[in-house]
């Protein structure tokens, strides 16, 4: 489709310029994503991506408009704190994710990873192990993918109009009249994995419109870095491909299926 054959194309261009467009990527006041473009000349990208970080600057934004500092001193700094590989410009240019403070130096209060940071520091030979399973739910103007339009008649027999049928056959699914939303997943699969994140599996989920994927093993602070990433990343493809992603735990059907992120107990 349109889109991956744009992704792909971004994928082969030249890796050699002297120059990197770094994408400052981070988490808002309201826990959305934000993102805004730096760039930076005479850098190439290394042989490793971790090592491009110490040479990334420090950067800032107006933390009025995300809900994270005052009109009247809005200054908000980020640091690079994980650096992936642009999927969608690929080259040498690189996804950052930051993390924000004062012009001071103190961690804002919606920055929460400083904190997680910190405590995974005080033990890193612990290596505390996290895999995640983040469930989401792809819509088209404003109804799930796959739902039927309120004056069409649903599958299963007394199925409110506008409503899926009951589940069973979504889940792992494949056909176009059970599976809605593929080429989303698939195209947001293959840009995690050339970004670098740790993403190691998707499926269908049991609504029609809902799928998983999941993140892992990763070792302490990389496990939110690479969830994040992979985020600002669906929310990426999804514009591509004009759909909207929400994340947010809804009993959207009525019959207890809910999108949430969670871990394993085992690995918690």
């Amino acid at each position: 489709m349109a889109a991956l054959k744009a992704l792909e194309a971004n994928l082969a261009k030249d890796t050699q310029a002297n120059y990197v467009m770094a994408e400052y990527v981070w988490i808002d006041g309201f826990g959305g994503l934000r993102s805004k473009t730096k760039v930076i000349t005479g850098v190439t990208l290394p042989a490793t991506i971790e090592s491009l970080k110490p040479r990334l600057p420090v950067w800032n934004f107006d933390g009025s408009s995300t809900g994270q500092a005052p009109g009247e001193d809005s200054e908000v700094i980020l640091k690079p704190q994980a650096v992936f590989r642009d999927p969608f410009r690929g080259g040498s240019n690189v996804l950052v994710m930051a993390d924000c403070y004062t012009p001071g130096g103190e961690a804002i209060p919606t920055n929460t990873r400083a904190g997680a940071a910190a405590l995974f520091a005080q033990k890193p030979e612990e290596e505390p192990w996290f895999g995640i399973e983040q469930e989401y739910t792809l819509f088209k103007d404003g109804t799930p993918l796959g739902w039927p339009k309120c004056n069409a008649r649903s599958m299963g027999p007394c199925v409110q109009l506008g409503y899926p049928g009951p589940q069973g056959p979504y889940y792992c699914s494949a056909g176009s009249d059970v599976c809605f939303g593929r080429p989303v997943s698939d195209d947001h699969m293959h840009a995690c994995l050339y970004a670098g994140i740790n993403i190691s599996g998707t499926n269908a989920e049991v609504m029609p419109g809902q799928w998983e994927y999941q993140v892992g093993p990763c070792v302490g602070i990389d496990s939110g870095d690479h969830m994040w990433m992979s985020r600002y990343i669906m929310l990426r493809i999804c514009e591509a491909h004009g759909v909207t992603v929400s994340w947010v735990l809804k009993d959207t059907a009525g019959d207890g299926i809910c999108a949430a992120s969670h871990a394993t107990k085992w690995l918690k």
